[in-house]
């Protein structure tokens, strides 16, 4: 077990003041976006190995089976299969939706063939992963996920009295649920210019009356006012607002529309950088790949609570590549021990945490993080409370691509 030494990731969109909070440190007046934790390529945390610091990555190329455990070996490969980060949003991110393994492995190879390079920035598919994740307030917590149901979708865009919005409201009370949102989502993609000037006017207006509509419209005139002009803005009125509190979470599977828009959360995912954008951004989108993905489903958002399992409090997710979980202690209480399965990495986001384990005792405070390998059993201490990232490794057969 090792502490990490990990990477603040900065994007326009971050807070400059959420993450600093957090760790007790001075902001420095940039935007600090994301807290990575763990042994993605793109910023792999780093051990304490022999007589220096050593990435994550390469420590576990180094000895797969010794940091992975075999059971995590056969059916993810000789890499860590997710990502922890703490997110801090100060502004909308982009609106965007995540393939599935088969969508990903399919795309990644077309990509590939047509010779476009992994960092080029018209780029889609950077891998063959899947990108499920999990997103767990700290505090308060507000994102777009998912669509409305068309008629609720109707009755919203009918409340912004923008004439050039009633063909769109009439397919979304006529036409089949899959039918209704698929056109109008589509349409949404490239409205011209003047139709989303006029909803923005009207968002922000609504936002100031007095309404049934009035606390979402004021969520989307906050990312109307982050992105004054982007088309997107019409795609994020189709999709639920949600709030979360902190402790309450919420998963995001493969082709659901999503945009975080303010707060500061633990987030988990798999180790993908698989994203399609449709708005709120200036990077690549492609539509055609995009509504190929995405799925014209509404159904409801489950904000999830954990549900204690042994010293645990688990949160349920319907995929492998991770498992999420918080463990609280309390002073003068009794140590918990997390098995030794698959390797783990924790986090501690409130009070003091002192772990032990075979590779000696250290003391995590808000914002801190450790490594611990498989075969190494920790024991959690203190006061305070930590979320524990670990892998599912239940299912006794190696993971596949579904086709493959």
């Amino acid at each position: 077990m090792e502490p990490l030494v990990n990477t603040v990731r900065s994007y326009p969109w971050g807070s400059t003041t959420a993450l600093p909070r957090f760790v007790g440190a001075e902001p420095d007046g940039r935007p600090q976006a994301e807290l990575w934790m763990g042994a993605h390529p793109a910023a792999p945390s780093q051990v304490r190995r022999g007589a220096g610091l050593r990435p994550l990555d390469a420590v576990i190329a180094a000895d797969p089976a010794a940091e992975l455990g075999e059971a995590a070996l056969r059916r993810f490969g000789a890499r860590l299969p997710f990502l922890l980060k703490v997110l801090a949003a100060g502004a909308p991110l982009s609106l965007q939706v995540h393939p599935d393994l088969a969508q990903a492995a399919v795309g990644f190879r077309v990509e590939n063939a047509a010779g476009i390079p992994l960092d080029a920035p018209h780029r889609s598919y950077r891998d063959d992963n899947h990108k499920p994740e999990m997103v767990v307030a700290l505090g308060a917590f507000e994102g777009l996920c998912g669509f409305r149901p068309p008629p609720e979708c109707a009755a919203l865009l009918a409340a912004l009295d923008v004439p050039a919005l009633a063909p769109y409201c009439r397919t979304l009370r006529t036409e089949p649920e899959e039918s209704a949102l698929r056109t109008v989502f589509s349409a949404f993609l490239e409205p011209p210019a003047e139709l989303v000037a006029a909803v923005a006017d009207a968002v922000a207006r609504g936002a100031r009356q007095e309404g049934p509509h009035r606390a979402d419209l004021a969520l989307y005139d906050a990312v109307a006012r982050a992105y004054p002009g982007d088309a997107g803005l019409l795609a994020a009125l189709m999709l639920r607002t949600v709030r979360l509190a902190p402790g309450e979470g919420l998963f995001l599977g493969a082709g659901v529309p999503h945009a975080y828009v303010r707060g500061l959360a633990v987030e988990i995912m798999a180790a993908s950088d698989n994203v399609l954008r449709c708005g709120l951004t200036a990077k690549h989108k492609d539509r055609a790949e995009l509504l190929r993905v995405v799925r014209f489903a509404a159904p409801p958002v489950r904000v999830l609570t954990p549900s204690a399992q042994g010293p645990e409090e688990v949160y349920p997710a319907p995929v492998d590549d991770f498992r999420l979980s918080r463990v609280r202690v309390a002073a003068g209480g009794p140590a918990v021990a997390l098995d030794a399965t698959a390797p783990q990495i924790l986090l501690c986001t409130r009070g003091e945490a002192r772990l032990n384990g075979a590779g000696g005792a250290l003391t995590l405070r808000p914002g801190s993080s450790a490594y611990a390998p498989a075969g190494e059993e920790v024991t959690v201490s203190g006061d305070g409370e930590v979320y524990r990232a670990t892998v599912d490794t239940g299912q006794p057969c190696p993971r596949k691509h579904p086709g493959t």
